[in-house]
């Protein structure tokens, strides 16, 4: 969303308008799912995507059409074989698109983008809100909707009880992108591999080590922070919560261990631990003798990573990247009203 809000402003400074494409309804199989987005000019498509094909070509003919009528839209594409009226495509499914017209002059996209923009750059939470209409967009954050909560009405109250794209009463509500922190515990080769390429994907890395030497900014540039601490009193530190991904690959095995008990008595979205088999059972047995139930062990993703057999540092940090991304699109798919694509 950040790319797509920064084109948005570049495009409003050009004086150019624009249509922007998001996908508000998908059933059976699609490319892209609800929540995905396209931003088009008079020169076409200049940055996102719904699925590209047929059904994203088409969407960019008709957002064309809509800026010379300076008009928004709401469009359905069936992606099933039928024999007339359809794309071609045989997905299986359909979407339906909304296209909101945004004039270049209008100050209320002004103070809005800015305020998105604001809350992403500050990794901020909130919603932004479209009328199917095409009617003026507004922005709420939780801070917000808290202030005026008995003001909102019953619609809007309920798109905002949902944690990822949902819609509802002629309006749909797009979460703002926080992205998943990705605490990568050991700054040794694999996350020197790993990090830049977890930021790549949308992911916010942080590094702890205990070693001075290894925790040094100029070591991870992609890192949102580094932190030289000790591995024994993590809280200290960090305060973790359900929505971080915990990656533990220390310079020791009684460091992997301080830090896995820890991580193990709180929340976490991801908890993987570098290491062999025979190596896993006995700091599982380790763990159950200082308290661990058995069945939090089970929610540890080890041996690390998909199974590719990695050997480089460079592989391992495709293979954990990969299962991170999987741990992260399932989550997606298990929330009440997210679609296959969302940007949440």
């Amino acid at each position: 969303m950040k790319q797509l809000i920064s084109q948005l402003f570049y495009e409003r400074e050009e004086h150019s308008d624009t249509v922007l494409v998001s996908l508000i309804d998908d059933r059976g199989s699609a490319p892209r799912g609800s929540g995905s987005q396209m931003l088009v000019s008079r020169k076409g498509r200049v940055t996102g995507t719904i699925g590209g094909g047929a059904v994203e070509k088409r969407s960019e003919e008709l957002a064309m059409e809509l800026l010379r009528d300076r008009k928004s839209a709401v469009h359905e594409f069936p992606l099933h074989r039928a024999p007339e009226g359809d794309l071609g495509m045989v997905c299986g499914g359909d979407v339906t698109a909304h296209f909101q017209f945004i004039s270049a002059s209008d100050p209320v996209w002004d103070a809005v983008l800015a305020g998105v923009m604001a809350r992403l750059d500050a990794h901020e939470g909130g919603w932004l809100i479209l009328r199917e209409d095409g009617g003026s967009p507004s922005l709420l954050s939780e801070d917000s909707a808290l202030r005026c909560g008995a003001e909102l009405d019953a619609e809007v109250r309920a798109l905002l009880c949902r944690p990822c794209f949902s819609r509802a009463a002629g309006r749909f509500a797009l979460p703002l992108p926080v992205g998943n922190r990705a605490i990568l515990f050991g700054a040794g080769h694999i996350s020197l591999a790993l990090c830049p390429l977890l930021r790549t994907v949308d992911f916010r890395p942080v590094v702890f080590d205990c070693r001075p030497e290894y925790a040094k900014r100029e070591l991870f540039p992609d890192a949102e922070e580094v932190i030289c601490g000790d591995f024994t009193r993590v809280a200290d530190y960090l305060t973790i919560t359900e929505e971080d991904y915990l990656v533990i690959m220390t310079n020791g095995h009684s460091h992997d261990f301080e830090v896995e008990e820890q991580a193990l008595r709180g929340p976490f979205g991801y908890l993987g631990v570098i290491g062999s088999r025979s190596k896993i059972a006995a700091v599982n047995k380790m763990l159950m003798e200082k308290g661990i139930p058995e069945e939090r062990l089970s929610e540890i993703h080890t041996p690390i990573g998909t199974a590719i057999k990695a050997v480089t540092p460079a592989e391992l940090a495709v293979s954990i990247a990969g299962e991170m991304i999987l741990v992260r699109a399932e989550a997606r798919e298990n929330c009440p009203a997210e679609g296959k694509g969302s940007n949440r």
